[in-house]
């Protein structure tokens, strides 16, 4: 069975019938639903990869519509992203259309943006450090280190603990010793600038990350647990 005969069949979950009586008595009098929007989230590529096209999932979705409800009036829009848009198929279309509730979130993700530019920003779903609104030169190993000491804020981490869990790969040869911890804080604490001491040194037992108000932290959803380390 082909894919458009399966979009073709009406959709069979369960729908909440109301009279028009309810309807009236859920909303004002003065409103009245006239109709509905529905984005779908998909591009070509991934359409191709389930034997269909953009142009046969409107065509199937107009059919099903016309065939249960001849009467509504129909329009469908296509919504153009650049290739490198980012964020997840559905937002990016949300927000290609003006939907309304789509860019009030992206002007509210601006706004946080710019109260973020003066200080740090420690953007763990990025892999990027924020110095005052411009991106710091952080290698791979820098901000590995920045991030394990982020997760176990307040707590001290010692020097064995750092080098085991970041160095975890290497082998022995290759592993730094516990005093190479400290060139690498050095050098960390070097393109911090200013913001150096949110990296303290506990004399003895190894470093802590200290939070300062002028620092901010975006974790993102796939965030590891300082547990999972």
């Amino acid at each position: 069975m082909s894919n458009t005969a399966l979009l073709e069949r009406p959709v069979t979950a369960p729908v909440r019938v109301i009279s028009a009586a309810d309807a009236a008595a859920d909303l004002p009098s003065i409103r009245s639903p006239r109709g509905f929007a529905l984005y779908v989230g998909i591009d070509e590529i991934k359409a191709a990869a389930s034997g269909v096209s953009l142009p046969v999932l409107v065509d199937a979705l107009r059919r099903t519509l016309a065939e249960l409800a001849p009467n509504a009036e129909t329009h469908a829009t296509v919504a153009l992203a650049p290739q490198s848009a980012g964020g997840r198929d559905l937002d990016v279309v949300r927000l290609a259309l003006h939907e309304p509730g789509a860019i009030a979130r992206a002007n509210a993700a601006v706004e946080e943006e710019k109260d973020e530019e003066a200080g740090v920003v420690v953007d763990i779903s990025r892999k990027r450090v924020l110095l005052d609104g411009e991106s710091a030169a952080f290698t791979y190993k820098e901000f590995e280190l920045l991030q394990y000491l982020v997760l176990r804020e307040g707590r001290t981490i010692e020097r064995s603990e750092l080098v085991s869990a970041l160095w975890q790969a290497s082998t022995d040869e290759d592993a730094p010793g516990e005093r190479t911890i400290d060139v690498h804080v050095r050098r960390l604490r070097a393109k911090l600038g200013r913001h150096e001491d949110i990296v303290r040194t506990v004399r003895g037992v190894g470093y802590r990350f200290d939070r300062h108000a002028d620092v901010s932290i975006r974790y993102g959803h796939g965030t590891p647990s300082p547990d999972r380390f």
